[in-house]
């Protein structure tokens, strides 16, 4: 662990912050990684997928990973008194700043109120559980490379899904839309502590919205 390490991992702190905030968050964004997934696209880490506005989903409320976060919850309070520039490669300070941040994003608070609710969001496919050529288990995540090339995002920022139809194995890191009925619980993986879980009864692949 060393300085530039905690950086980068602040720096994706602030892409969530910038986007949460309606900010530019490009300046923000790591270094560049191509989608694997067939038919994806080329995504950079930390990339997100913009959420057209309301169509007519009369059953389906359509949200944004914004709409995960607490309004009054502060990501970065812990890090307030931490100079990152009066660090050193290698200085314990920032091992022990990256574990701090891990258990306060493992432990984010969530929306309540969401429990029950028939939700449609966009995001990222995160494998979990596969069988031979498919997908029965992933976790929907905000931006690109989330959980696989960068650490996991807070956990009011994942959502555990087990779609009612498995994915084909080659939708790993995929953008997709999913459909179905949102659930408030910790859900503990490999890849990371999702504070949401989702049936997921209908998962399609993510069209860019066209220009207006």
């Amino acid at each position: 662990m060393n300085k530039n390490d905690l950086r980068r991992a602040l720096g994706l702190l602030g892409l969530m912050l910038c986007a949460a905030l309606g900010l530019p968050a490009h300046a923000q964004t790591p270094a560049a990684a191509s989608s694997s997934a067939g038919g994806a696209g080329e995504y950079r880490v930390g990339d997100r997928l913009a959420v057209p506005a309301a169509g007519d989903k009369a059953t389906m409320r359509e949200i944004s990973w914004d709409d995960l976060i607490p309004t009054d919850w502060n990501p970065e309070a812990f890090l307030a008194e931490l100079d990152l520039d009066a660090l050193e490669d290698a200085d314990p300070r920032a091992s022990a700043a990256m574990q701090r941040m891990r258990e306060e994003w493992d432990r984010a608070p969530v929306v309540e109120r969401l429990a029950g609710a028939r939700v449609r969001i966009p995001g990222f496919v995160v494998p979990l559980e596969t069988a031979g050529e498919q997908i029965r288990e992933f976790l929907l995540v905000p931006y690109f490379g989330a959980c696989v090339h960068v650490p996991p995002p807070p956990a009011n920022q994942l959502i555990h899904v087990i779609p009612d139809k498995p994915l084909p194995a080659g939708w790993n890191m995929l953008p997709v839309w999913v459909e179905g009925l949102m659930a408030v619980g910790r859900v503990d993986s490999e890849m990371g502590v999702a504070g949401y879980q989702l049936r997921g009864t209908r998962v399609e692949e993510y069209k860019e919205p066209l220009p207006q």
